[in-house]
């Protein structure tokens, strides 16, 4: 039995051509742990102000560990995060979620058991991430 070959149209081969390269088979994520030191290393290369970690285990769901830090301005704040990722992605984590980086007052970026809030300081003062989840407790009630 012969083949017939077709001819493709010419968009359709150079699209073929673009691909990415092959990821690694292995795809080895980071534990909590690691992802916590690498989180925790970029706002401190960069000289972000006033780093608090907060553990979330036993109070929420969302993730085990938060992770708030300040720059000193909008432009510092977005270098921080940009920071923050490149370490991520650089150690496996490329699934890292990010929200507010176009404005830079509040950036939020969530690599899933470790969130990092990065705000300019007016902004963390008006949210108070720490208060409100230093005071959260676990609760045994459900609602009705």
């Amino acid at each position: 039995m012969q083949r017939k070959e077709r001819n493709l149209p010419r968009p359709a081969l150079s699209r073929a051509g673009a691909r990415r390269a092959a990821e690694p088979i292995s795809k080895m994520r980071p534990d909590a742990e690691e992802i916590l030191r690498l989180v925790l290393a970029g706002p401190d290369d960069m000289k972000a102000e006033d780093t608090v970690t907060t553990a979330l285990a036993g109070k929420s769901t969302i993730a085990d560990t938060m992770v708030v830090t300040s720059g000193r301005s909008s432009r510092h704040v977005g270098s921080v995060a940009d920071h923050v990722l490149e370490d991520l992605a650089k150690a496996g984590v490329r699934s890292a979620r990010v929200e507010g980086m176009p404005h830079c007052d509040w950036v939020l970026i969530d690599a899933g058991d470790v969130i990092v809030h990065v705000f300019r300081p007016e902004a963390r003062a008006f949210y108070n991430l720490e208060k409100m989840w230093a005071s959260a407790r676990p609760s045994g009630r459900r609602a009705s």
